[in-house]
């Protein structure tokens, strides 16, 4: 008689214990890190944990704890090893992978959600959200620019490299109109005559040739007159678009702009756009183009950023992680909308979520960002 009391007071016990434990974890908050702490890429890891303890103190709430734990870059037995060891400690939410060629390795967790900063596919994946800037996004804000300033003639241009299959998709998803695609060689040598070929360059030269022949021989004033305007130009004839968005960063961005002006094409009525280059001020030397447009994150709240971020650890950030700055902010006021986090489902909001780098939506389980357009301008970023 004496066990089965002291077996039932156990059992009282342990369920007020462990409905005691239960509460706490729900009055807390735990959120993993899950990045490359060690190995080429572990300056990115800790760039992101410095963004995470920013974004903690400002959060400033004592029941809030990041646990990170060390990923490596490709390396599936401690992707496995740290996912479990935070899991072990409470965690149900992770901040990462950082790429997405892990995303299959970590479905497997789905008790477990995972927000990465990947920017590959907007929508929720099993126990996935990328909050990255994704393409998507980038082109509606940049069609939506493009339409707005009377363009009718777009070419979207995108080498031919290893994300080739994955832009079409996308593209084709989409479902734009009244849009053809032109994609180039990565190779500068073999890009500038691909040019050519789009703008027509040799017939446009050739047509002024001929032109001027037709005033060469003239003596009369106005015939003078033509021909001196003909002296100034490298080729006669307008090219068959009047905007275009160039898929590209970096060397190859501007070796694709050079080109296009080397072969000519009248940046007064041609648009000249290009995908989310995150402030490269490298651009402002690109001197060959007056104005190009992009769709970008919130410019002063990036620089606010970066300059609190250089405050603190006196270095500039990765720019990826102020998306684990926002991602952190937005596991928070999930965390506190439903009082607690146990799926994707509890990241479907009807409202939308305004972050550091912009706006978000999160509706039909798909994250899309409401970008803002920016122009280079005499060495400056302009909002349009």
């Amino acid at each position: 008689m004496k066990i089965k009391i002291f077996l039932f007071v156990f059992y009282i016990i342990y369920l007020f214990n462990f409905n005691l434990l239960s509460d706490e974890n729900n009055k807390t908050l735990k959120v993993g890190l899950l990045a490359p702490l060690s190995g080429s890429y572990s300056e990115i890891g800790y760039s992101l944990l410095n963004s995470l303890q920013l974004a903690l103190e400002e959060i400033n709430d004592k029941n809030v704890s990041i646990i990170p734990r060390d990923s490596g870059f490709n390396n599936k037995d401690k992707i496995d090893l740290a996912i479990n060891e935070m899991r072990s400690l409470g965690v149900k939410i992770i901040i990462g992978p950082t790429s997405n060629q892990e995303f299959e390795q970590i479905k497997k967790y789905n008790d477990l959600v995972f927000i990465s900063p990947s920017n590959i596919n907007p929508e929720f994946s099993n126990n996935v959200i990328s909050i990255g800037v994704s393409l998507e996004s980038q082109l509606t804000a940049l069609i939506n620019f493009i339409n707005g300033q009377k363009k009718t003639k777009t070419i979207i241009m995108y080498p031919k490299n290893k994300y080739l299959e994955m832009i079409e998709d996308k593209i084709q998803n989409l479902n734009l109109k009244n849009i053809k695609t032109f994609t180039y060689s990565p190779n500068p040598e073999i890009l500038t005559g691909e040019i050519e070929v789009l703008t027509n360059y040799s017939q446009r030269k050739r047509n002024l040739k001929i032109r001027k022949k037709m005033f060469e021989d003239k003596e009369d004033e106005q015939s003078i007159k033509a021909l001196e305007k003909l002296e100034k130009l490298y080729t006669l004839g307008d090219v068959n678009f009047d905007s275009v968005i160039i898929i590209d960063f970096g060397n190859n961005l501007k070796s694709v702009l050079t080109s296009l002006v080397y072969t000519d094409v009248n940046q007064s009525k041609v648009l000249f756009t290009t995908i989310n280059q995150w402030f490269d001020e490298s651009i402002f030397y690109e001197n060959t183009i007056k104005n190009l447009y992009y769709p970008s994150v919130n410019y002063k709240e990036f620089k606010k950023y970066n300059n609190k971020y250089f405050k603190k650890f006196n270095v500039y950030p990765n720019e990826i992680t102020i998306l684990a700055y926002d991602a952190l902010g937005l596991i928070y006021y999930a965390w506190k909308k439903n009082g607690e986090i146990n799926s994707i489902n509890d990241f479907v909001f009807k409202n939308k979520i305004k972050g550091k780098i912009g706006t978000f939506s999160f509706r039909n389980k798909k994250v899309t960002q409401e970008l803002q357009i920016y122009k280079t301008d005499n060495k400056k970023f302009i909002k349009f």
